[in-house]
């Protein structure tokens, strides 16, 4: 049963269960691993410290994550896997109000980096 998210626990929870499915994905799997390689421990720790940040307005995080994924090779179907996994991982753990939140953040996010994505491409 879906709970609300309450703590660095379930976001800890939601975060190994959302890459578990990211590394094994067919489209976006092979750009996570190929970047992330053996680093994957650092990485997911980074993701706890950013969805805290997100959720419970705590400095764990700082950063800019676009700079990270702006030489990626990703386009909008990517992103599209990205937050579909996203939010059904959300849906399966989590309800309520920060649930609700972190797929805003998160579809918020995927649309402002294709959109800046873009304008490097066109530039």
């Amino acid at each position: 049963m879906p709970k609300a998210i309450e703590n660095a626990a379930d976001i800890k929870l939601l975060v190994d269960e959302f890459y578990s499915q990211v590394r094994e994905d067919d489209l976006i799997g092979p750009v996570f691993n190929g970047v992330i390689e053996d680093r994957w421990p650092l990485h997911l720790e980074k993701m706890y410290g950013f969805w805290e940040t997100i959720c419970f307005d705590v400095r764990k995080y700082s950063g800019s994550p676009f700079q990270k994924h702006a030489p990626l090779p990703i386009e909008a179907k990517h992103f599209d896997r990205w937050l579909s996994l996203f939010t059904a991982t959300v849906d399966r753990y989590f309800a309520g109000e920060k649930a609700e939140e972190v797929k805003k953040r998160a579809k918020n996010m995927g649309l402002m980096f294709q959109y800046k994505l873009e304008h490097l491409k066109n530039s």
